[in-house]
């Protein structure tokens, strides 16, 4: 077992014996369908520990992640660990991607990415869940995330512990509230390390990688930059979805008074 193993399930074990203490329940695993979840399940199943795996449908991931995560999902369902995939929801109702855009008066942005907050980040709230986050992803993770986090409304509140030993661990393990709490247990490890371990594990992985994709998260994205060309190539529905959802982004903000120099959904696309 290598050191970054080693260290990545004794963050496992704290995070489940909290996570026990605190809330009378498993630590929940999320499930992106991507390579560092795959790390994080397979880190889980080895730590020993009691724990639930979920997935938030964001209703805009390729189909061949889709297909992956219901594999995944039966998978670790035949060894008796719980399942469970979200279906997204805004203001009370069921949503997705393409009813969400008209609703916000605009497209998804790099600096509004208002599609994370409801497709993606919404489930285990009141829980303790372990992510695949990692430093290594973007400057933003590596100056805003850490190990242990406990999230919080209020700045003032939340607490982030950047190392193992850090001098705050004692008020995040004490703390009383019932708020989300995080552990990134693989937050220090670089690609090629998470390469290294899926391979050595022989874990299965999204079939997306092996046709070259270094990212799987949602066609289109706006953080993808100009790949968001490459995967409207590969999924040309995803396209016509997004067209649709700006033309009727269009008529609600007719319907609104509020114009704009937009005209058509190409020009919004």
């Amino acid at each position: 077992m290598s050191d970054l193993e080693h260290i990545a399930i004794e963050r496992f074990c704290a995070a489940s014996e909290m996570s026990l203490q605190h809330y009378g329940l498993p630590l929940v695993v999320t499930d992106s369908g991507g390579k560092d979840s795959q790390v994080c399940k397979e880190l889980a199943i080895r730590a020993g520990i009691p724990f639930e795996i979920m997935h938030n449908h964001t209703t805009a991931d390729a189909p061949e992640t889709v297909r992956f995560i219901r594999k995944e999902a039966k998978r670790f369902e035949e060894l008796g660990i719980k399942y469970t995939i979200n279906m997204p929801t805004y203001k009370g109702k069921r949503t997705s991607m393409w009813n969400l855009i008209p609703q916000k008066l605009m497209p998804p942005t790099r600096l509004v990415r208002y599609c994370c907050s409801v497709l993606k980040e919404t489930g285990g709230a009141g829980r303790f869940i372990a992510t695949g986050v990692r430093w290594a992803e973007s400057i933003s993770r590596k100056n805003n995330r850490g190990i242990y986090e406990k999230m919080s409304d209020t700045k003032a509140n939340r607490i982030i512990l950047n190392n193992d030993n850090d001098d705050k661990r004692m008020l995040f393990e004490n703390c009383r509230l019932k708020a989300k709490r995080v552990v990134n247990p693989i937050v220090d490890w670089q690609d090629n390390d998470v390469w290294q371990f899926l391979g050595d594990a022989n874990a299965p992985i999204n079939p997306l990688y092996a046709e070259g994709w270094c990212r799987v998260g949602c066609v289109g994205c706006p953080m993808a930059g100009q790949g968001r060309l490459a995967e409207f190539e590969r999924w040309p529905e995803y396209k016509n979805l997004y067209l649709l959802a700006f033309k009727n982004l269009l008529e609600e903000r007719a319907a609104r008074g509020k114009y704009t120099s937009w005209q058509t959904p190409e020009d919004v696309y």
